[in-house]
């Protein structure tokens, strides 16, 4: 007997969206490229490098933000990265004018 045929194909498991988590996703893509281009615009070579290497783990939490809810969609782990993106986002804004 073929093992294919005695294997159980489960249905694939649809990941939960949100149009809320959807519009915060925007919302955070917006302000990831507005202060990028505001830290590029930044003349002072070590200044400027200073405001990117503070405002990475942004960055990095938004990007990890976005794969997470293109994988999985609403999840704890979207949710949770979506909390933690938006206190280093505050935590940059309060140390750093831009």
């Amino acid at each position: 007997m073929n093992q294919l045929s005695t294997e159980i194909h489960m249905p694939k498991k649809r990941r939960k969206l949100s149009k809320e988590l959807e519009k915060e996703i925007a919302t955070a893509k917006r302000n990831v490229e507005l202060i990028t281009a505001m830290i590029n615009d930044i003349e002072e070579e070590d200044i400027q490098q200073e405001y990117r290497t503070a405002f990475e783990s942004t960055r990095i939490s938004y990007f990890m933000l976005t794969s997470l809810y293109d994988s999985v969609g609403v999840a704890e782990a979207s949710e949770g990265e979506l909390v933690k993106y938006k206190q280093l986002l505050e935590k940059f804004e309060s140390e750093y004018e831009i």
